[in-house]
């Protein structure tokens, strides 16, 4: 019996560590543990996997969610299938302890997009199949885990207007790429020549105008016909490697349209020079720290790439100060006198480049110079401040600028109407603090004739000059002329206002003394019930002894006397007992002493008498028995 038992039990430990669940194939035959659950209608992924599976089938079904504890703990899966299950989300870490897994098969699903997270943790993932999704985007890190091990990469049938190429370039063992049926505008340059080991790319049925040349020869397997590819000189390449057979076709230019690229002549194949329509600043001339622009136009086949050349002959770079925009165009957002001089603008494609220089005028802020009169005219230069005032030469009667109503942070500055100059533009009025380098400028409208500066220090000298910018001549560059300059002074600060103290300090100042006072007001409070009480106390006179109503009869009897004092002791007599009464008379046995209405009651605390003693002779003083606070007596309520 016992050696039947063994081999059940053995049988049976097997069958429970090897799980099958419902509606899935555990072949027995197989070498590794393996789960067939396709088209077994599963809406989710079974719980009872066995965890050391090493391949696990699950395509056709509906499967719309891989949570994060799916698949966990199963290190040993190495192929996994989920195609064609209506799968639209894929949880973070999904497939985080598949570190063994070689093979995954997410094709013909709905997932819309993919990120670093779904696929984390796939170190020795060799396939990834997604084809036939609705993938619109997919992130740089979502191919991070696997950059180094994965051989094939299928993206086909999907909605991507772009990929992440940098992350695709770092596939190194990289074999099999494909991308047909997407919506593909641009192969960045040299991104395919990045990939050593790529055997076969595919970019059929995409938008693709250009392709960059592929490495070769021996060089990978291009498929790329669907494509509005635009036939000039850069496919060259391309037509060469073309046979009969082949599907890239010309969608332009017009005499090439329609045509299939093989059957094209290398020589129809041509690329036109870039030609700059114009090139043009837009203002030509700025002041010192106004913005500039700077457009070029220029046209050839293949579209000329622009870029632009300083004045000192260096290609400009894209900074804080100065942009190239996508159309070829050049920003200056501040101009300085460095971009004084011609700017080159430089267009340039298969067929050659083309050149053209644009003139640019920066020209220097105005800030008088000379000996102190006020009317210099400022030549070019660094625009720095003068120290002496123009207006100090002259009387008071001649005084150009006025500094009137100064107070600790504000001043008014007044100047005379410049009719004698025509075409003002503006005035520009620029100052600067005796302790400070930097320069603040105001533009105001030729009509102005006095001006408010707010938010000056208190206590600090000014240097101050006004200027009129005018169109002189026939040019319509703006000259400036200097009205004159002034020196003045900010009142310092008001005495009373430094001494008040800082508003936390007179804060807790101000609870600090409310709170003694109250405290000090409660103790006088005390202090004076407790003086009161205690000459009350000493007024109060003694207590009188409250009369005691008897209960027997009810009437009211005056105060007893005090006591005499007590008198020798009586000899001892023979108790006088009554005779008893008649039942009929007063009731029955002692209920004739004491009336039916009789309550036991509590003593009063005052000694008093209520009965007369019953056990002394007639002859001896009648005197009252004594009753103590804690005896018991009875009363009549008669």
């Amino acid at each position: 019996m016992a050696k039947l038992l063994v081999p059940l039990v053995m049988l049976g430990a097997v069958a429970g560590s090897h799980r099958c669940p419902p509606r899935c194939l555990c072949p027995a035959a197989a070498p590794n543990p393996t789960l067939l659950c396709a088209r077994t209608g599963l809406l989710a992924v079974p719980p009872t996997l066995d965890r050391a599976a090493v391949e696990l089938r699950l395509a056709d079904n509906f499967i719309g969610a891989v949570g994060r504890a799916d698949f966990a703990n199963m290190s040993s899966l190495v192929h996994l299938t989920l195609s064609r299950n209506g799968l639209r989300r894929l949880a973070p870490g999904a497939f985080a302890d598949l570190r063994a897994l070689r093979a995954l098969h997410l094709d013909g699903n709905r997932l819309p997009a993919l990120s670093g997270a779904q696929l984390r943790g796939l170190a020795s993932l060799r396939h990834l199949i997604l084809a036939n999704n609705q993938l619109a985007a997919i992130e740089p890190a979502a191919f991070a885990a696997f950059a180094a091990t994965v051989e094939d990469l299928d993206l086909s049938h999907n909605n991507l207007p772009a990929l992440p190429w940098e992350a695709v370039a770092g596939m190194a063992s990289l074999a099999t790429l494909t991308l047909d049926h997407n919506l593909l505008e641009r192969v960045p340059a040299g991104a395919v020549a990045r990939l050593p080991r790529l055997a076969r790319l595919d970019l059929t049925a995409n938008r693709l105008r250009a392709l960059p040349p592929v490495p070769g020869p021996p060089g990978p397997s291009l498929a790329a016909g669907g494509n509005p590819l635009h036939c000039n000189c850069e496919l060259l390449w391309l037509r060469r490697l073309a046979r009969p057979g082949r599907l890239e076709s010309c969608a332009s230019p017009p005499p090439l349209a329609g045509r299939l690229l093989w059957a094209v002549p290398e020589e129809e194949l041509a690329c036109r020079a870039p030609a700059i329509a114009g090139a043009a600043a837009d203002p030509a001339a700025v002041l010192e720290g106004q913005p500039l622009r700077l457009g070029c136009a220029a046209a050839g086949d293949p579209p000329p790439a622009l870029h632009w050349l300083g004045p000192d002959g260096r290609l400009v770079q894209n900074g804080s100060r100065r942009a190239v925009r996508p159309d070829g165009s050049l920003e200056l957002r501040v101009a300085t006198l460095r971009d004084h001089g011609a700017f080159t603008c430089v267009a340039s494609n298969a067929a050659g480049e083309a050149a053209a220089r644009v003139q640019v005028a920066v020209l220097p802020l105005p800030v008088p110079r000379g000996d102190g009169d006020g009317d210099a005219e400022t030549g070019p230069g660094p625009s720095d401040m003068a120290r002496a005032g123009g207006n100090e030469s002259r009387a008071a009667g001649e005084r150009r600028i006025v500094a009137a109503e100064l107070t600790a942070s504000s001043a008014r500055i007044r100047w005379l109407p410049q009719r004698h100059v025509p075409g003002i533009r503006m005035f520009q009025i620029q100052y600067n603090s005796s302790l400070d380098d930097s320069l603040v400028y105001r533009l105001l409208p030729p009509s102005s004739r006095s001006f408010v500066l707010r938010d000056l220090a208190a206590g600090r000298e000014y240097d101050l000059c006004v200027s009129a910018l005018y169109a002189e001549g026939a040019t319509a560059l703006p000259t400036a002329r200097a009205l004159g300059c002034v020196r003045f002074a900010t009142a310092g600060a008001s005495p009373g206002c430094a001494a008040l103290p800082r508003p936390h300090f007179l804060g807790g100042t101000v609870i600090i003394v409310i709170g003694a006072a109250i405290a000090a007001s409660v103790l006088v409070f005390i202090l004076i019930l407790t003086a009161r009480y205690k000459a009350a106390a000493a007024r109060r006179p003694p207590a009188a002894v409250a009369s005691v109503c008897s209960q027997t009869n009810g009437t009211h009897r005056p105060p007893e006397p005090e006591p005499p004092p007590p008198s020798p002791p009586l000899p001892a007599l023979p108790p006088v007992l009554p005779p008893p009464a008649p039942m009929g008379a007063a009731g029955v046995g002692a209920r004739g002493l004491f009336p039916s209405h009789s309550y036991p009651r509590r003593a009063r605390t005052r000694r008093h008498g209520s009965l007369p003693r019953l056990d002394l002779p007639e002859a001896a003083p009648a005197l009252r028995p004594s009753f103590g606070s804690t005896h018991w007596m009875l009363e009549s309520t008669v």
